[in-house]
């Protein structure tokens, strides 16, 4: 991982530590998990709209139900 081990890691995690706070490290975390959600979602969006096959069979199936239902 970019040639860092884990002294190095833990220097970079305590410097961060001291430059933002305890109360200001929860905030980061989530806003940069959100931030990987959101570019999570729409890759996967993305792969679904690849497969065309799979899609059409079960807009297929889907529309079967309604009208039978």
């Amino acid at each position: 991982m970019f040639g860092l081990g884990m002294p190095e890691l833990l220097v970079v995690f305590l410097i961060i530590f001291l430059l933002f706070g305890a109360k200001k490290l929860p905030e980061i975390a989530r806003a940069f998990g959100k931030a990987i959600r959101e570019f999570k979602n729409p890759t996967e969006e993305k792969t679904e709209e690849d497969k065309p096959e799979e899609n059409k069979t079960k807009e297929k199936k889907d529309t079967e139900k309604k009208e039978s239902g």
